[in-house]
């Protein structure tokens, strides 16, 4: 059995990595963050988390070929079997063509493509209250997942802070970005069979009962 990715497609604030936290266990799958793949790669050190932050410290974009080979990376420490739910790769159509060159090369494939899809001010809503541990990165928001204490993460205790770019008028030119860049993939995607679209603006259990019951295994 080769390797399969479903891959969660969405704009920031869309649902991607609470609902690939939510049905991994269940499918037995692992799931793939980029940018915490991107943030553990340059703690870590390694050479392609090198190599992108000193494209971050230029102010620089991560080019993709860098992008790729995190991910590429992650799929060759683990089985070659698994099931990933990628989350946040690809965003244009040039990444999704090194993405399936990667893939092809490891004798796999992408086995579904879910496009989480949520108006404008939905979006707007969870970035804005969104709010992150520092310690170990789980998210929560001021309203509709809020924390047992005002501050502190339910997980560990530490210190919830929201994220610099978590403003307005960040959001809305990251909205605007992300729609114009994902455009041509939303419709490379549907015209090869792969896509399902949902509403991501449901509840966050509906919502990964939802792509969980699209993406089951057989």
């Amino acid at each position: 059995m080769a390797i399969r990715i479903i891959v969660l497609l969405g704009a920031p604030g869309s649902g991607k990595g609470t609902t690939a936290e939510k049905i991994r266990d269940r499918l037995g799958a692992v799931h793939l963050s980029t940018g915490d793949m991107l943030r553990a790669a340059v703690q870590a050190g390694t050479p392609t988390g090198r190599e992108a932050d000193a494209c971050m410290k230029k102010g620089e974009l991560v080019p993709d070929d860098v992008m790729v080979r995190l991910v590429e990376d992650r799929l060759d420490e683990g089985a070659a079997a698994t099931l990933y739910l990628l989350d946040g790769f690809p965003r244009t159509t040039a990444q999704a063509r090194l993405l399936e060159t990667c893939l092809t090369a490891r004798g796999g494939s992408i086995a579904r493509v879910v496009f989480l899809d949520a108006p404008r001010d939905v979006l707007i809503d969870r970035l804005t209250g969104r709010r992150i541990c520092r310690q170990c990165g789980m998210n929560f928001h001021v309203r509709n997942i809020p924390p047992r204490k005002e501050g502190v993460c339910d997980a560990c205790g530490g210190e919830l802070y929201q994220r610099p770019d978590d403003n307005r008028e960040t959001i809305e030119n990251r909205l605007d970005v992300y729609a114009s860049q994902t455009s041509d993939l939303i419709d490379l995607y549907t015209k090869r069979g792969l896509l399902s679209r949902v509403d991501s603006a449901q509840g966050a259990d509906a919502l990964a009962e939802e792509v969980a019951s699209i993406v089951q295994p057989e």
